[in-house]
């Protein structure tokens, strides 16, 4: 893990995000935000760097060209695998592909993968399995059980699609980034005069019964969704942005009230069938100033 003084900003001249080529993330993430890209991108204003307390793919770093970025989760497995990539390159990546084989793509395999993943002591294993885990599991799932055993099923894919390209692309554009294992409260602690924050927290359920503490092992509940918002509230005040992403509710209408808004209306697969989907209203909050 990358040490604290890692977190201090380098000064450089600021700049206004600019679509770079085109980065897709390499991993699947329920509730991935790489098709909302361009407009959040659209929302975040010019920086040094950009800070990301809730990595998840990565997809709005990858879609900024910041000059530096700070990616941190509370995903342990995540960031290793983030690391790992970054300190390896295409020897990591080719390593990877030898667990994209019609072979590793039976429901035994991937079980037997699945335990290997959870009791194996080495590192560069353990960020390879990961990445094969999301690839072949069931619908882009990161899930774990109380005992903090990852427990996704099977997939049931023809073919799972090995993100090779992208995968260079992301080790291509990593050195300009710090990936921490990190709450999202210390990351916050450090943002200075020049950062620009994205915050892509677990949702806020969108009903009273709805499950949202699968993310992390540790969940994340409304009390920290409270933190966040008067963490934003704070950097805002001080001349820091933060652009928080949720689901449009009434809670979070009233939550961010200090806040900038924009609602847009997301569809959302509600199985494994990709046709059938229902409009989701999501909230973009934007404390500080404006781009």
């Amino acid at each position: 893990m990358p040490p604290y003084d890692d977190l201090s900003l380098t000064q450089k001249s600021q700049v206004t995000p600019q679509p770079p080529h085109v980065v897709r993330p390499f991993l699947k993430w329920a509730g991935g935000k790489a098709r909302l890209a361009p407009q959040i991108r659209s929302q975040l204003p010019p920086g040094s760097r950009l800070i990301e307390p809730f990595a998840g793919s990565a997809a709005v770093w990858l879609a900024t060209d910041y000059p530096q970025a700070l990616v941190a989760d509370v995903n342990v497995d995540l960031i290793m695998l983030y690391q790992t990539l970054q300190r390896e390159g295409p020897k990591f990546i080719a390593y990877c592909q030898t667990f994209f084989t019609d072979e590793t793509n039976t429901p035994n395999v991937y079980y037997a993968l699945r335990h290997q993943f959870n009791t194996t002591k080495c590192l560069r294993e353990k960020a390879a399995l990961f990445l094969y885990l999301n690839r072949h599991g069931y619908n882009g799932l990161c899930r774990y059980n109380g005992s903090g055993k990852y427990n996704v099923p099977f997939g049931r894919y023809r073919k799972p699609y090995f993100p090779e390209m992208e995968m260079h692309m992301f080790w291509h554009k990593a050195p300009h980034a710090t990936f921490l294992v990190s709450d999202f409260r210390t990351v916050l602690a450090h943002a200075q005069l020049g950062d620009v924050v994205y915050c892509d927290p677990p949702y806020v359920p969108l009903s009273a019964t709805a499950n949202f503490t699968d993310y992390a092992a540790s969940g994340f509940s409304l009390q920290d969704h409270d933190d966040l918002a008067r963490e934003a509230e704070r950097l805002g005040s001080e001349g820091i942005p933060v652009v928080i992403s949720n689901h449009a509710t009434p809670w979070t209408r009233a939550r961010y009230h200090h806040a900038s808004q924009t609602i847009l209306s997301v569809p959302r697969s509600i199985s494994r069938d990709g046709s059938r989907r229902q409009a989701v209203d999501e909230i973009i909050a934007v404390f500080g100033k404006r781009a």
